[in-house]
């Protein structure tokens, strides 16, 4: 096993390599022509003016509130693309905005999201900035070999340093304006993306899974890591994940505690056990080597995570967070390098998304295939992944723009399966993939080129929803906060609806489970999508808004409730003649669930 371990080592050694803005993905294919994007010539995007400040813009659906340039000391202001001054994630608790960077962390007050301010700025040097918050506790991932122990900007220039760090920082911020690193988990190839996974169990501990794409770090500096022949290391710090212990009560002793072979061949225990890299033939994708996850998403709630690794999506079940297992995994021979995953807010369907191009390169020009640098759609039927169709931003940008897509989440309008997502230079795409086998673009937002003679790296590298808003963390041009407005695709009411729905806290790739309060607002969403799709006939619509239009006069007491206990009863029986009887038997819970008192 070592010596046929060592072998692929040493056969798709550009995966220890690579040292991209987001990950290292395999170049198209010699001779390949993928196949023309389709798009909409009258589309506002095309022919957008370039500038850094002053690009032009263009948009549907989306209202931009306000822009916040990076603050100084995180940005480079000879090269506006700067990979080591470049804003990264984004993480989320009460009224505030965690932004991550390669220097460091911003930290915005947006109680007024129209005029955010900056709070404190953190910085620490060494990418990739990647941050969630728990608590108290925010956490940064760090990859760079330039990372201190200590934050320091003078980085480390030997080969073997004890004051080099790679893998999680842990920073207290009870006193927000003064934030304290107390813990820094050290691991082999250091923290791309880190997710943080709460046990419904075991509210003593958080744990937090690592995800580590870069080279390993030699025994010399951390024990355990690469040794000088790959052929006599019985347990490489390839084909894995971390798994850090935070113990909530005392989270400077927060540690590696298992490192789960969640790649392993489940017959042989090959600990390479998917896919080892490499094309799929004619006219597809080459594709990287499954020996780490890019990006895992989980989902607590109902026990799973879809991670994003490399070669494959992997579906994993997280009950037990210290040892998560693998149940299932899927390839795409349209896929370079499988980076984040979103899953539908009922866990029926995940989304992957493709990074083709490592994020630094133009992969939604006319000439590259719809296919190919995408987000995959797969219905979750019996724990298993069923590809369903593709979504790719529908509209053709320059070679001018790094363009792929990246990072994303849902919006929470009741009844319905919407992401909005960043898409590097490709602006912002808000989507609707309720019907998983087609999927199609709401709103966007979008910006002309950095430059318009050369591609200066730049653009979205994540768009979240978070409370009633949008925020968009550009690589070059700081911090984007965003609303819905109405449209034939969203309704006033849908939007208001997914209003309802707030966090204390919310870090992306921890996905919460979206639940809607009793309001008459989540009742109308629903009558307006049923107008939408002429679900229910149009008599019975006008009946039924105009009832809930009197019932809502009526003050709270037994007549209230009795006539809105009629009137679900009368929505049940409408589901038998229904033309979309689910989305009508969604309206009868919801007004079913005001007999429990508005809001």
């Amino acid at each position: 096993m070592s010596r046929q371990l060592g072998g692929r080592w040493k056969a798709n050694l550009f995966a220890l390599l690579c040292l991209g803005v987001a990950s290292c993905a395999p170049a198209l294919e010699a001779g390949v022509q993928p196949v023309p994007a389709v798009s909409d010539q009258a589309d506002p995007r095309i022919g957008l003016g370039a500038g850094l400040a002053d690009a032009e813009e263009a948009a549907r659906g989306l209202d931009l509130l306000v822009n916040r340039p990076r603050p100084e000391g995180f940005i480079n202001p000879g090269n506006p693309g700067d990979m080591n001054f470049a804003n990264s994630d984004l993480a989320f608790r009460g009224n505030h905005v965690f932004v991550g960077n390669f220097h460091g962390i911003q930290v915005y007050d947006v109680s007024d999201p129209a005029d955010p301010t900056l709070r404190v700025a953190i910085a620490c040097p060494g990418g990739q900035g990647d941050v969630s918050v728990y608590g108290d506790l925010l956490f940064m991932s760090v990859e760079q070999s330039r990372g201190r122990i200590d934050c320091g900007a003078q980085g480390v220039l030997q080969p073997v340093s004890p004051e080099r760090f790679r893998g999680v920082r842990i920073f207290d911020i009870s006193d927000l304006d003064n934030p304290m690193q107390i813990s820094a988990v050290q691991t082999c190839r250091g923290s791309h993306t880190h997710t943080l996974v709460p046990d419904p169990r075991d509210a003593a501990n958080l744990y937090v899974y690592v995800s580590g794409s870069a080279p390993p770090r030699p025994a010399e500096e951390l024990a355990g890591c690469l040794v000088p022949n790959p052929e006599d290391n019985p347990d490489p710090p390839l084909f894995r994940i971390e798994v850090i212990q935070v113990p909530l009560a005392a989270p400077q002793q927060a540690r590696v505690i298992t490192e789960p072979r969640i790649f392993a061949d489940p017959a042989t225990g090959e600990i390479a056990g998917l896919w080892p890299g490499g094309d799929h033939g004619p006219g597809t994708q080459r594709t990287a080597q499954t020996n780490h996850c890019h990006d895992i998403t989980a989902y607590p709630e109902i026990g799973l995570a879809a991670g994003a690794c490399s070669g494959n999506g992997i579906l994993m079940d997280i009950r037990d967070p210290a040892n998560p297992v693998r149940i299932n995994e899927v390839v795409d021979p349209n896929f370079a390098y499988w980076h984040s995953a979103t899953f539908s807010n009922d866990g029926t369907k995940v989304i992957f998304t493709d990074e083709w191009g490592g994020g630094t390169a133009p992969r939604c020009r006319p000439t590259d295939a719809p296919e190919w640098g995408a987000n995959a759609i797969f219905d979750i039927v019996d724990r298993t992944m069923q590809h369903v169709s593709y979504y790719k931003l529908p509209v053709p940008q320059t070679p001018q723009e790094n363009c792929v897509a990246h990072n994303g989440s849902l919006v929470p309008v009741p009844g319905r399966d919407i992401k909005v997502q960043a898409w590097y230079q490709g602006g912002v795409s808000v989507f609707d993939f309720t019907d998983s086998a087609n999927p199609v673009e709401i709103a966007f937002f979008d910006r002309g080129p950095v430059s318009s003679t050369e591609l200066v790296l730049g653009g979205f590298w994540s768009a979240y929803w978070y409370n009633g808003h949008i925020y968009g963390s550009e690589i070059a041009r700081g911090l984007d906060v965003f609303r819905l407005t109405p449209s034939e695709h969203l309704s006033q009411n849908e939007i208001d609806a997914a209003n309802l729905v707030q966090f204390d806290q919310f870090n992306p790739q921890t996905q919460p489970r979206l639940v809607w309060p009793a309001n008459f607002v989540v009742a109308r969403a629903y009558i307006d999508q049923l107008t939408r799709n002429d679900g229910l006939s149009q008599a019975r619509r006008t009946a039924v808004s105009g009832e809930l239009d009197r019932v809502e006069r009526l003050a709270d007491g037994p007549p209230r409730r009795d006539a809105l206990t009629q009137l679900a009863t009368q929505l049940d029986a409408d589901v038998q003649r229904a033309g979309d009887p689910d989305r009508v038997r969604a309206l009868a819970a919801a007004v079913r669930n005001l007999t429990d008192g508005e809001r």
